[in-house]
């Protein structure tokens, strides 16, 4: 991991490019993030900092959270998360991460948890079909169904799709587009969804996947048992070769 700040989702709106494209993007209110814990490889055998981020009243903590902070001397921060950077050894403790940390252009990873669905049967929950509507169906159409097994393990194995809790759960929305950074207003603008609801908390580190550049065709082949490799001097790269 390289870059990494802990933001807050403000929603969504829609941006032109330059082209004159609609652009759907998220707002992020990210940062500014105070590190408040440094840990070193001789101490704690890997290198890391821990950011806090929005401030908070001081009776919303815990008395493990106040002696924690109050030793960092950073004030009340809500959200505290551990990242583990490149430039670790050049961050100290009270120093301000800010937006800019990112630039337009750059592919993101943004980690959040996503808006709770609450109880929720199969059909929503899963996708599943529903029962035949007519002869004799009666008001079960939106049931599960039968799921019994046979006497032999007459019972339902672990990872059945059954009703159950819906949402709730930490999602991470892999490479994303950075479109614009500012952070005299501590915003980020990306492109596309991500997960959570307004207010939401938000963890944007640069992204895991490789984007390796498309490279150009190769050559053409010279076996003319291959298609590639048919003459045919009506196309223009018959002609050229």
């Amino acid at each position: 991991m390289k870059k990494a700040i802990i933001g807050k989702k403000v929603g969504m709106t829609q941006i032109f490019d330059e082209a004159g494209k609609v652009v759907p993007v998220t707002v992020i209110e990210a940062g500014p993030c105070v590190v408040v814990q440094k840990k070193t490889v001789e101490k704690e055998g890997y290198a890391s900092v821990q950011m806090g981020f929005e401030e908070t009243a001081e009776h919303k903590l815990t008395k493990p959270e106040k002696g924690h902070l109050a030793k960092a001397g950073v004030g009340n921060m809500r959200v505290l998360h551990e990242f583990r950077l490149e430039n670790t050894d050049e961050l100290n403790v009270g120093d301000v991460v800010k937006a800019d940390t990112f630039a337009e252009g750059d592919k993101v990873d943004v980690t959040g948890v996503s808006k709770g669905k609450g109880y929720q049967g199969v059909i929503k929950r899963w996708g599943q079909g529903r029962t035949p509507t007519s002869h004799g169906g009666g008001p079960v159409h939106r049931h599960a169904g039968s799921m019994g097994s046979s006497a032999d393990p007459a019972r339902i194995m672990p990872g059945k799709n059954q009703a159950g809790h819906m949402g709730d759960e930490q999602v991470t929305v892999q490479n994303l587009d950075v479109v614009k950074v500012d952070s005299e207003l501590n915003m980020i603008v990306i492109r596309g969804a991500i997960p959570g609801p307004k207010g939401g908390i938000v963890v944007i580190k640069n992204t895991v996947k490789n984007n390796k550049v498309k490279q150009a065709a190769t050559g053409v082949s010279k076996n003319p048992q291959k298609q590639s490799g048919r003459t045919n001097p009506q196309k223009a790269s018959a002609r050229n070769r």
